[in-house]
């Protein structure tokens, strides 16, 4: 998911939690006690509760790291299919709110970190972005990568939530004081929708 190209210069970044190399009695992986259902499916697989066509509901800060309090509604579209034969996944993201604007998010997952580097690109600069690497813990995710606004060095954090459930959340915040403080400026709320239309879904 790959969106805050989409006002502002910025890199897309997500991530997944370590699988368990715990085995059951009959050999197939086990989760340690207190461990939920997404760690054992973690790694590879740790993406796919994003996998199909979602409506998105977003709330935007207007202007970021500038002690505003204006935030601006809108809805968007996103469809997310895997590729690689499992070793990545792509996303579309596509919202009337910004006509013409085209933005995917590209992730690749190393198998031997056991994290996956997320890229984001857009039609308006067609600039493939720097990655950013982290990993999910349970069912909540916080990413964290270096970025710039308005010329200054800045940390940019991706807090993902709820995706164990049918609604995930996604939230950004950026940092100007090397993470001694955050503000959050983008809130994104998850809904399944209808496929999208045969030919259309991954332009």
């Amino acid at each position: 998911m790959t969106f805050q190209s989409l006002f502002l210069p910025s890199i897309l970044v997500f991530s997944l939690l370590a699988c368990s190399t715990a085995q059951s009695a009959n050999g197939a992986p086990a989760a340690p006690s207190g461990t939920s259902s997404l760690t054992r499916n973690a790694g590879s697989k740790g993406f796919d509760f994003s996998f199909g066509h979602w409506e998105v509901s977003n709330r935007r800060l207007l202007h970021s790291l500038q002690e505003s309090k204006e935030w601006e509604r809108f809805d968007a579209s996103i469809d997310c299919r895997p590729i690689l034969g499992g070793a990545g996944n792509q996303d579309r993201f596509l919202s009337a709110h910004r006509p013409g604007f085209i933005g995917m998010s590209l992730r690749l997952y190393d198998p031997k970190s056991q994290q996956w580097s997320i890229y984001w690109v857009d039609n308006q600069s067609a600039l493939l972005q720097p990655p950013v690497i982290a990993r999910f813990s349970g069912s909540e995710g916080i990413f964290e990568g270096a970025d710039t606004l308005g010329g200054k060095p800045i940390l940019v954090r991706y807090t993902w939530s709820r995706t164990d459930t049918a609604s995930p959340r996604w939230e950004q915040a950026f940092s100007a004081d090397k993470g001694k403080n955050w503000e959050t400026n983008w809130i994104m709320d998850f809904h399944r929708a209808n496929p999208a239309p045969e030919g259309h879904a991954h332009e």
